[in-house]
């Protein structure tokens, strides 16, 4: 099916969820950071093998990291002491054997890890593009655009930072510490009791610092995606920004969210920062104690010069991965906030759609019948009320009345954009709810106001319509559409490449183009929502020529401003307030000097409404 979603009938519709500005006191709590961690294991689950993998080589690295320590203490004690150069040789030797055995096993790891979770992202940024793809029109009407294009990029990219750069960082540091503490305890106890001091005093100020720091990340990624939304809106209405002079304005806007994003990752980073101050001073701390009570053991024969080395080196080792844990714990709760958010909108219910196919099979006659159907986009706010209409296969019906009716509406709940609070809509005799959406929308073609055209070729959106369709097809619904002219005048022709929104057609000429995509869909039950509203009066001439050959045998539904483009339709639907106040045809609805001869005169007159 052709269509874009309409935007008619703005004044009954929810607004836009409101971007407040972000509370320095109230940010948001992540709800369940265990929770969103246990749901990004799955995947990478399909990599087990690699995983097991990159854990043989990371236990590698670890293992040849605390060995170099030890054959430097080795060193001291049996070369350097005993004053043998062959031997110091020889410990020099297999100490670089060492680092360098180390640092490849690392490289590789660090080779295979990035591979795996680009791979996983892929699935997990399919997975929620996908779902974004499944989602009712609801969704996307109380949902900024920027703010869902910040949870593709900006969260899945806080995903990506934490688990292919740390993930490899936190196993190799808990891997390094563990077997630290085991090989001190192998080689001083007294020792290694003094040098683990540090670690609860680490784990508490850590778990201090996280409760804040999740927090500020989660509003932090928030707060971008207001910004995002605002940048998008301002870059994608430039023409209407420079038109009514509100650059100004813009910047203002932009300013404030800004203001909000650097407030946002203030609060955030104070907090994450305070991490790496810390870490240093334990660090001075831990060789302060290991050189006065390693010094002190030294002098009473209980340890040597090179076991005091050894435990030196080893800890620095140890408190190197505590500086590493604390410096990556700002990606990972990032990664933890935005993983939240990622699967806030996965876990988003799908469109309902429990029909079966075999309600629509083959192509419908076009039978409509709304029969009492009433509806409300809010609860206790209804929109469409009590509405019975008929619409025979091939006749043309024609939707008229104020802004706000609800005319734009009633096309919505026949393509089932929303579904209806009360009654049924029914095509040929069956519910549209006993058929599928994907079945009863190929039936539909729509051509909306305001018309929606992709990057591509002019081939591409046009096929866009029915994928399927040949070359001369496409050309053949052109031609039909009256496009076909201006389309060959195009650099490329069918060939050329849209600018971003079309920008470099016409109004009127992406309207023609939307028209052929709707020709191309051949649909049983055609929907015109001031499809002729965006040209000039010779080309909407031809282009209701074309219309006519396209509605021939087929229902339509004409909604139209210009009441004189609808005087030949076989219906006239007058709807007030989401009412039918008249019906009939355009000269008997005259003749009654009701509701719709009024809107017809003022059109003439400008007489107010």
């Amino acid at each position: 099916m052709t269509n874009q979603t309409g935007r008619g009938d703005s004044g009954n519709r929810p607004r836009m969820m409101p971007r407040s500005p972000a509370m320095p006191g109230k940010i948001e709590k992540a709800q369940a950071p265990r929770q969103a961690l246990i749901r990004l294991l799955p995947y990478l689950g399909p990599y087990k093998v690699i995983l097991v993998v990159v854990l043989v080589l990371l236990v590698l690295s670890a293992g040849l990291g605390l060995l170099a320590p030890y054959l430097m203490g080795r060193a001291i004690d049996d070369a350097i002491g005993a004053k043998d150069p062959s031997k110091l040789a020889v410990f020099a030797v297999a100490m670089l054997a060492v680092y360098l055995a180390g640092n490849l096993a690392d490289a590789v790891s660090g080779w295979l890890m990035a591979r795996v979770s680009q791979r996983a992202l892929k699935a997990l940024r399919r997975d929620l593009f996908g779902h974004l793809q499944t989602l009712p029109l609801s969704f996307f009407d109380t949902n900024p655009a920027g703010e869902l294009m910040s949870r593709l990029t900006n969260d899945i990219e806080a995903i990506n930072t934490a688990v292919s750069l740390n993930v490899v960082v936190l196993l190799t540091s808990v891997l390094t510490l563990t077997g630290i503490l085991v090989a001190m305890f192998l080689l001083n106890y007294w020792l290694a009791l003094a040098s683990v001091v540090v670690v609860p005093i680490m784990f508490w100020f850590t778990n201090f610092v996280a409760r804040y720091t999740r927090r500020g990340f989660r509003d932090l990624q928030r707060s971008l995606g207001h910004l995002n939304g605002v940048m998008e809106e301002a870059i994608s209405g430039q023409r209407v920004i420079k038109t009514f002079r509100r650059n100004e304005s813009v910047i203002e806007t932009f300013r404030q969210r800004n203001e909000e994003v650097y407030n946002a990752g203030v609060y955030a980073n104070t907090y994450a920062l305070l991490l790496m101050p810390l870490t240093n001073q334990l660090g001075n701390l831990f060789v302060i104690v290991i050189a006065g009570l390693g010094g002190w053991l030294a002098l009473l024969g209980l340890a040597t010069v090179g076991t005091m080395v050894t435990f030196m080196s080893y800890g620095r080792n140890f408190i190197n991965p505590l500086r590493q844990l604390a410096n990556m714990y700002n990606s990972i709760q990032a990664a933890l906030a935005g993983a939240e958010r990622v699967f806030e909108i996965i876990d988003k219910p799908s469109e309902l759609d429990e029909a079966s196919d075999a309600a629509a099979r083959g192509k419908l006659a076009g039978d409509v019948r709304f029969d009492e159907v009433q509806f409300s986009y809010v609860a206790g706010t209804p929109v469409i009320r009590n509405m019975t209409l008929t619409a025979r296969p091939g006749e043309t019906v024609a939707l008229v009345g104020p802004t706000g009716a609800g005319k734009t509406t009633i096309v919505n709940l026949l393509s089932r954009f929303y579904e209806i609070d009360a009654g049924s809509i029914c095509i040929d005799g069956t519910d549209i709810r006993q058929m599928s959406k994907a079945r009863l929308r190929r039936q539909l073609g729509i051509v909306l106001q305001d018309t929606f055209l992709f990057s591509g070729t002019v081939m591409d959106n046009i096929r866009f319509g029915r994928l399927e369709a040949s070359d001369a097809e496409v050309m053949e619904a052109a031609q039909m559409a009256d496009a076909d002219h201006f389309v060959r005048q195009l650099p490329q022709g069918y060939d050329t490449v849209l600018s971003e929104r079309a920008s470099n057609l016409s109004q009127g000429q992406r309207q023609l183009l939307s028209i052929a995509r709707a020709i191309l869909a051949d649909p049983s039950i055609l929907i015109l929502d001031e499809a002729t509203s965006s040209v000039d009066t010779r080309t909407e001439a031809r282009i209701q020529q074309a219309l006519l050959r396209l509605m021939e045998g087929r229902t339509s539904f004409v909604i139209a401003h210009r009441l004189s483009t609808i005087r030949d339709a076989d219906k006239v639907v007058v709807i007030r307030d989401g009412e039918i106040v008249e019906q009939g045809t355009h000269q008997q609805l005259l003749d009654r000097h009701g509701f719709y001869r009024h809107l017809y005169m003022s059109q003439f007159k400008g007489e107010a409404i």
